[in-house]
């Protein structure tokens, strides 16, 4: 099994590149990849199934393409990419040619792409043609003339746009040598490999971690669902995230297995791969289990489930668990970390322990993952192995002031009590200031800026949502959404004044 070594004590000096290679030695034709279904109406490619060998071929032949354009070790590359199998490509190539990746939401404009790649320095931009209707290479191109340090915009599909340089040779048949990345000084593990994006109540914050990190964080779920070696999973979680980084990348090559990759959510396309790939594992955004269960598409082959809780003050009132499949909640926390718990035989949420969280709890021979504390602000706090400690760009500020850890404790923002006689903590209300639609984060208080200056007279507000959490609902002119497109902004934000037929 991959874990093999991942737990002993040269753990720290494992890389995923590494983890790979050793499922590509052991299951060289065996398949590895897996696109959406419908990956041809969403980026206009046929759908794609990749073998272990192909895949070592395509994320080599990446690499040489990043190095060949004169990029340099400890480059970061912007990706923003749909769920399918170029996602998976574009950021382990990423890696091996000794670069940081840079996953970024695929419902990020002009504005917030600017403002996170303005602040790491980032010099390319790995995307698409296109993304259902929404032109991704031209958003890129306009991104890079706001930056003067983006120098490359490169990209999957067809119809490119003049400048941007195609990616579509790297799934070729031709042979090439293995790529071998240039040497680095100190452990490669220890060096940062992703910075993903969070948004608190101070704004706009690079989150990095290297290699042992984001292993952490896929590490703390695998033990947890008790996953076996060689599964087939089926991750609807996009890697433009820690979670999803640690959720879908981390949790296959872990398991040395096959990632069938979805996008969406479409009901239509995960019922055809369910019964496809007969995956035994499935990852899921938490509010699609209600109604997945209900629609009868939970069951068959799936074994275990894993529900990413993006809004985790929410778990403690979930329904209770009645399906076949083993259920394991995700509690995530911005990006700062994530806490496993699998649900117990009265199918109720677990609590969160306030201390040392070990996987897989109740278990023997189980490891430390996470301690949790409560901070003089009455919030949580997470300490341990996937917990970001180091700050992006380095020396940009103090780990105190950027969300990552100071003295290995970082502050999740998300407001907790103790819960009396029973060592446990309860979550009340998620950070201050943020409204949170889904994967994505704003501050209001600039969601509020962005649209007075689209039209001084429109009014826009967060209301609950049963399956995104909130919901943002404006009330404006019909040239509101259109002047907010333009202006470059979140299409959530421009969403919230589209005409609503009348009842």
């Amino acid at each position: 099994m991959i874990l093999n070594g991942t737990l002993q004590a040269d753990g720290h000096r494992t890389t995923l590149d590494d983890l790979f290679r050793r499922a590509g030695v052991r299951h060289a034709d065996a398949l590895a990849l897996i696109d959406p279904p419908n990956a041809e109406s969403l980026t206009g490619r046929s759908p794609q199934r990749l073998t272990y060998a192909e895949a070592d071929r395509a994320i080599s032949m990446l690499a040489a393409k990043l190095r060949g354009l004169g990029l340099q070790t400890d480059t970061v590359v912007a990706m923003q990419l749909a769920n399918t199998v170029d996602s998976v490509i574009a950021l382990l190539g990423v890696l091996r040619a000794g670069m940081i990746a840079a996953p970024l939401p695929l419902l990020w404009r002009e504005q917030e792409m600017v403002a996170a790649l303005g602040r790491i320095g980032a010099k390319a931009i790995l995307t698409s043609s296109r993304v259902g209707a929404n032109a991704q290479a031209e958003i890129a191109m306009r991104v890079a003339a706001e930056l003067f340090p983006i120098r490359y915009i490169c990209a999957f599909g067809d119809d490119l746009p003049d400048g941007v340089m195609p990616l579509d040779e790297t799934f070729g048949s031709l042979p090439t040598e293995s790529f071998q990345p240039a040497a680095r000084l100190g452990p490669a593990a220890a060096h940062v490999a992703a910075v993903t994006f969070d948004v608190t109540g101070d704004g706009l914050i690079p989150v990095a971690r290297n290699h042992t990190e984001l292993i952490a964080g896929g590490l703390a779920a695998f033990l947890e669902g008790s996953l076996a070696a060689d599964s087939t999973i089926l991750s609807a979680i996009p890697l433009a995230s820690f979670a999803g980084i640690a959720l879908t990348i981390m949790l296959w090559l872990l398991a040395g297995g096959t990632l069938s990759l979805h996008h969406g959510f479409d009901p239509a396309a995960f019922t055809e791969q369910t019964r496809a790939h007969e995956s035994s594992i499935v990852v899921l955004p938490a509010p699609t289990l209600t109604p997945l269960t209900d629609a009868g598409l939970l069951g068959g082959p799936i074994k275990t489930i894993l529900a990413l809780w993006r809004a985790p003050e929410q778990l403690a009132t979930a329904a209770p668990w009645q399906g076949d499949a083993r259920l394991v909640d995700i509690a995530s926390f911005g990006e700062v970390g994530l806490l496993p718990a699998r649900r117990g035989s009265d199918g109720l949420p677990l609590p969160v322990p306030y201390g040392a969280i070990l996987a897989p709890r109740g278990a023997s021979g189980t490891i430390a993952v996470a301690e949790t504390m409560r901070t003089e602000a009455g919030t949580l706090a997470l300490r341990g192995p996937m917990v970001p400690t180091q700050p992006f760009p380095p020396g940009a500020k103090q780990a105190d002031e950027d969300g990552t850890a100071l003295d290995g404790l970082a502050d999740t923002g998300f407001a907790c009590r103790i819960e009396p006689g029973t060592g446990t903590l309860v979550l009340t209300a998620p950070p201050a200031g943020i409204t949170a639609i889904g994967y994505y984060r704003f501050r209001q208080r600039e969601v509020d800026a962005a649209v007075a200056a689209a039209d001084p007279a429109a009014v826009v507000v967060a209301l609950p949502d049963a399956l995104l959490g909130q919901r943002l609902a404006g009330s404006a002119g019909a040239a509101t959404a259109s002047e907010l497109q333009v202006r470059g902004y979140n299409a959530l934000i421009a969403g919230a004044f589209r005409p609503r037929a009348c009842a």
